[in-house]
């Protein structure tokens, strides 16, 4: 299964695509079932509430395959290989549960960050950018409107920010986000069962919760077999590990891969 034409050049665009209903309401059920047995068995000690919104809730069932199933079983990681490259995706072994709770109050603006900076309760070593190609989320709750937990996104930072590292290097995310005027932000409403493919350099954050549900969504940090090697090159050159966006690309920027002698 591969994304269409269309979903291609909103991912080059806009650095997301949404996918609807790429995900089974079994899978979903299931991921849904699993999570929720978890929280009613071990609950959630108020001194971890902090770490599990950084990293994880639920950290024993990130492994599951009430977890991976939503991305291995279903047609998500075909979709997203189809921007990556057959064959070109490392195996998902994981999924970071992100539950968002309804709190008092006037919701929260969304705040942008790009994942893989430190902060002290996310485990990224200090002094290291924990760097990937790709975030999928999957929702298994419906997020209707605004303020409801939703994924937000500054359409086009991408982009933005490979010009940035272009200038600065890429060790100045080190130093904290890039100094771009951003966009406005976005917030994604979708559907159980929908996902959201986007770049890892895509600027992204949550808002507030006002409504009366909890958001239920899952996220998978996805990355190229090769990108090890290209852990710093690959933020000057934000297609670098997207051989399936090529197309899509050259067709934007003409003689973008001659000039960077086929990377």
């Amino acid at each position: 299964m591969d994304l269409t034409m269309g979903q291609k050049r909103a991912l080059y665009e806009d650095g997301y695509v949404l996918l609807p209903g790429v995900v089974p309401a079994a899978a979903v059920r299931q991921a849904l079932r699993a999570i929720n047995a978890s929280l009613g068995e071990h609950g959630m000690h108020p001194d971890n509430l902090e770490q599990f919104r950084a990293r994880s809730y639920c950290p024993e069932m990130q492994s599951s395959t009430a977890i991976t199933d939503l991305m291995n079983r279903s047609p998500l990681f075909d979709l997203c290989e189809s921007a990556v490259g057959r064959g070109a995706l490392r195996p998902v072994r994981g999924g970071q549960i992100a539950l968002r709770f309804p709190r008092d109050g006037e919701p929260h603006r969304p705040g942008p960050h790009i994942d893989g900076m430190y902060s002290p309760t996310n485990g990224v070593p200090k002094g290291t950018i924990a760097n990937f190609t790709a975030l999928a989320g999957v929702y298994l709750s419906d997020v209707p409107e605004a303020f409801s937990g939703n994924f937000s996104v500054w359409p086009g930072t991408h982009r933005q920010f490979e010009g940035y590292f272009r200038e600065v290097g890429p060790q100045a995310l080190l130093d904290g986000m890039p100094k771009v005027e951003m966009p406005p932000f976005r917030q994604i409403t979708a559907r159980a069962g929908d996902a959201v493919l986007c770049h890892y350099q895509l600027a992204h954050g949550v808002a507030g919760n006002a409504s009366p549900h909890v958001r239920y969504a899952i996220f998978f940090r996805l990355s190229h077999v090769d990108h090890d090697a290209v852990h710093w090159e690959c933020m000057t050159d934000i297609w670098r590990e997207w051989a399936g966006m090529r197309e899509v690309v050259e067709a934007a920027e003409p003689g973008r891969f001659a000039k960077q002698g086929g990377a």
